[in-house]
């Protein structure tokens, strides 16, 4: 396992603790972490605070930057089409997930954004990393939860 993936899961992990979804992502530029999330929507009250969309927004931030060419993401789930979207919109240049999201994904599931001929930048993707350390997280918190 990658250092950022390991790092995305322990994000992942503290989101959960917090009773959120557990999902963790890192933005990565030159080996170099610029910023790291967990989900916060419960907290924030905020259906838009995936973790994906908050790195997204503290590298961007960081950076002082609305692009983020030449930087990669590693998430702990296949993103939605939301932060699929979000992902196109920042030019990533390589999304790295863990676990497939076959329900509620946006990237190799639904409606494929990176697939549809509006989509103005497609990142490289590499998927199904740590799948089942991701998708054992996300089970045991829906587990505890019934």
């Amino acid at each position: 396992m990658t250092p950022f993936l390991a790092i995305a899961l322990a994000e992942a992990a503290a989101a959960g603790q917090r009773g959120e979804v557990p999902v963790g992502a890192v933005v990565v530029k030159d080996r170099t972490v610029l910023a790291r999330a967990g989900n916060r929507v419960e907290e924030l009250a905020d259906p838009t605070a995936h973790a994906e969309i908050l790195a997204l927004r503290a590298a961007a931030s960081l950076l002082g930057v609305p692009r983020l060419v030449g930087c990669d993401l590693w998430v702990t789930l296949e993103p939605c089409p939301m932060c699929a979207t979000a992902i196109s919109f920042a030019r990533i240049r390589r999304l790295h997930f863990g676990a497939y999201d076959p329900k509620g994904g946006g990237v190799d599931h639904g409606p494929r954004i990176f697939d549809q001929p509006t989509c103005h930048h497609r990142p490289e993707v590499v998927g199904g990393l740590a799948a089942s350390e991701a998708g054992e997280l996300l089970k045991k918190f829906f587990r505890d939860r019934r």
